[in-house]
């Protein structure tokens, strides 16, 4: 919608929405759109959200029961047409395309690449691609149906037969009027088909003719666009983070200037690290943010070092380099002196790096935003600014000559990267600057949210345990790996050896061109998937063509250890460092909303396990001498918590004796004794009771089941 008002700069403009209930169409065909399932809870809970923004923005909203959001686009297209305006119908629903004129044109949004692009069509572009007017794909639809709305059609007719018809015989009507003269020349099947459904065709046709005289009360000025009311749509867009376009519309701009000077919201002062020492123990608190370079150090565990501290205090954010590590050792070694920060953990490596053991952390931005927010994945500090204190700290490094817009890009950790090469003092600043002015903010927000306790108790803490992780690393057996690497090549050499003699002839495995035209071609074998580039070949079509032809195990059997050899052999051996021979992986808290650790650079928590060779991979990790790994883990934490959430008899019962509570669920649900249920159900029931817990989708849980 933005992009079309950017392009369009329209006079007028209105949204309209699908109403609840039946529609005129449902009374004359009970079974119109029988078949579509109702809107997933997940989109309708944005349906009042939606529609608050639009009112905020002073853009109509027009919804009439009865009838649906094409009768009122139809009925406003002819309208304004009249009005001797031109008309954009922005829709994804090609439906719309009997709606074009020379005067009104339907523009459909499509995604391409991430990005999103718009194709026009009005009269001329739709007699272009169809070879008929408008208003005669309502006349296709007769014949060809609707199988999404459920609207019947003729049987037999598809789209490129009803194209053809109506290119030669014009309307429906015509054609059955030839056809009851005995002047068409259908033969066969078809023309059965087509004498036989009449009443289909007729009643297809009106189903997908959208009412252009829907009752829409409502002049051309009250559809004028108007000046949004800005406070009211900064409000919601602050509550729902959509920091981007408060920034890309100048939403705050206005209200900071008449609050704060943002050039000089605070002062820019070098000390010595001494003098900050000073400073930090009249409070016996820090708020601090580290400026880091690169360094490939052998010994590091992370190639980079501080470079810079910042800190706020006494309204001023102070800075000094790192020259005498001996102060920084005793200003965070201290057990008096609190330390509060941003990503603490890296901070936590990188102080480790130069001798110095970290003590009373007690508060990290990241953390604290993660358990107000869990779902949004990234919390970088220019959207605490933006939520928390109003500030846009891209405006505030503009006005400082740092990094233009244009330069900033989003990192993988949701960071923001300035243009180094000016004077980037600034941004480290505002970015300490936030850290202190948002911190009794955020703990406001943790405490009404009755998550502080969770924040102070567990979180924190684990912020250092997860950092010792990574400290400690996992000793990993480089010779090893690299020998297990050379066996799987060697298992890889030979089946494609077998592929090949199996096929019949050489060609490249990797390809899935390729790949399809020999299984779909060349073997015949059942086609379920085709893309824009031709057949799919992904894992799901394969391990439903297992059984068909010998070849499909190989391929998956081929493609398993492709992946295992390029993510957990090539992919491993880079991240040994030479000075431990340990891989030192980051462990994130704060990355999935279920409060599970991730694990990157590389992930080490899905080596392999289901096959041979994966099990095999995990012996070239070793324990320390004398010492061993240990697996522990909690019964079904989830599963009991759940049990006592619920007070579902079943699941309290079985853990209350001891039962397996995923065979347990596959005997009740499979209605056989427990005693026989097979692993592979066990499997399938471990597969519901989790994805129950975790908010699985149908969809998604039917793929975990295969089915």
């Amino acid at each position: 919608m933005f992009k079309v008002m950017d392009e369009l700069q329209p006079e007028y403009m209105m949204v309209t929405f699908d109403m609840k209930g039946p529609t005129k169409r449902h009374e004359k065909y009970k079974e119109y759109k029988a078949n579509r399932h109702g809107m997933p809870n997940e989109l309708a809970e944005q349906m009042p959200i939606i529609k608050d923004i639009l009112r905020a923005m002073n853009i109509d909203i027009i919804e009439k029961q009865g009838y649906e959001g094409d009768d009122i686009l139809g009925t406003l297209s002819v309208y304004g047409e009249k009005q001797g305006l031109e008309v954009t119908v922005l829709s994804g629903d090609r439906d719309n395309f009997q709606l074009a004129t020379d005067k009104v044109t339907i523009r459909i949004p499509r995604t391409k690449a991430g990005k999103t692009e718009v194709e026009d069509f009005n009269r001329s572009k739709i007699i272009e691609t169809y070879g008929i007017e408008p208003k005669q794909l309502i006349e296709v639809k007769g014949l060809q149906g609707d199988t999404s709305d459920n609207i019947p059609g003729v049987p037999g007719i598809g789209e490129k037969t009803a194209l053809n018809l109506i290119k030669k015989y014009g309307s429906i009507e015509n054609l059955y009027n030839k056809v009851e003269a005995g002047e068409d020349d259908l033969k066969g099947k078809q023309r059965e088909n087509i004498v036989n459904n009449k009443e289909l065709a007729f009643l297809s046709k009106e189903l997908g003719t959208i009412n252009l005289e829907a009752p829409v009360e409502m002049s051309l000025e009250e559809l004028k666009v108007e000046e949004w009311d800005k406070p009211k749509v900064l409000n919601i867009f602050k509550e729902l983070n959509f920091n981007r376009y408060i920034e890309r519309f100048n939403l705050s701009s206005k209200e900071q200037k008449e609050t704060i000077d943002i050039k000089n919201i605070f002062e820019v002062e070098e000390k010595s690290l001494e003098q900050i020492k000073k400073i930090v123990e009249k409070e016996n608190k820090i708020f601090f943010y580290f400026e880091n370079e690169e360094d490939n150090s052998i010994k590091n565990i992370i190639k980079e070092k501080l470079k810079t501290i910042y800190i706020y205090a006494e309204e001023k954010v102070y800075f000094s380099t790192i020259d005498n590590i001996q102060v920084l050792k005793e200003i965070f070694e201290s057990e008096k002196i609190e330390k509060y920060g941003y990503k603490l953990s890296k901070d936590y490596i990188l102080l480790k790096q130069l001798g110095i053991k970290p003590n009373n952390i007690v508060y990290d931005a990241e953390v604290a935003e993660y358990d107000i927010c869990p779902t949004t994945n990234k919390y970088p500090l220019e959207d605490i600014a933006m939520k928390y204190l109003n500030l846009n700290i891209n405006e505030y490094l503009e006005t400082k000559g740092v990094g233009e817009k244009e330069d900033a890009q989003i990192n993988l950790f949701g960071e923001q990267s300035i243009n180094e090469e000016k004077n980037d003092k600034y941004k480290y600043a505002i970015y300490c600057y936030t850290i202190a002015k948002s911190y009794k903010k955020i703990i406001e927000e943790l405490e009404k949210q009755k998550e502080l306790e969770l924040f102070r108790t567990i979180e924190m803490p684990l912020v250092e345990v997860l950092a010792e992780m990574q400290w400690a690393g996992m000793h990993a057996q480089k010779d090893e790996l690299q020998e297990f690497g050379n066996k799987i090549k060697s298992n890889l050499e030979g089946l494609v050896k077998e592929i090949y003699s199996l096929c019949g002839e050489e060609f490249n495995i990797n390809s899935p061109k390729q790949l399809g035209e020999i299984l779909f071609e060349k073997l015949k074998l059942p086609v379920y998937k085709k893309t824009k580039s031709g057949y799919s070949t992904d894992v799901a079509v394969l391990e439903k063509l297992v059984g068909e032809h010998p070849v499909i195990e190989k391929i998956l059997e081929y493609r398993s250890l492709s992946k295992l050899n390029s993510t957990y052999v090539e992919g491993l051996i880079p991240y040994i460092n030479d000075e431990t021979k340990r891989i030192h992986s980051y462990f994130h808290q704060t990355i999935t909303a279920t409060g599970r650790i991730s694990s990157t650079e590389p992930n080490l928590q899905n080596i392999p396990t289901r096959i041979e060779l994966g099990k095999q991979l995990r012996k070239v990790f070793k324990p320390a001498e004398d010492s061993v790994f240990i697996d522990a883990d909690y019964s079904q934490i989830e599963l009991r918590v759940l049990a006592h959430i619920s007070g579902d008899e079943n699941m309290i019962q079985a853990f209350n004796n001891n039962e397996d509570i995923h065979k347990q669920a596959a005997s009740k649900v499979l209605n056989i004794p427990i005693e026989e249920v097979t692993k592979e159900q066990r499997s399938d029931a471990k597969a519901v009771n989790f994805g129950i817990v975790y908010g699985i989708s149908d969809f998604g849980l039917a793929g975990q089941l295969r089915s």
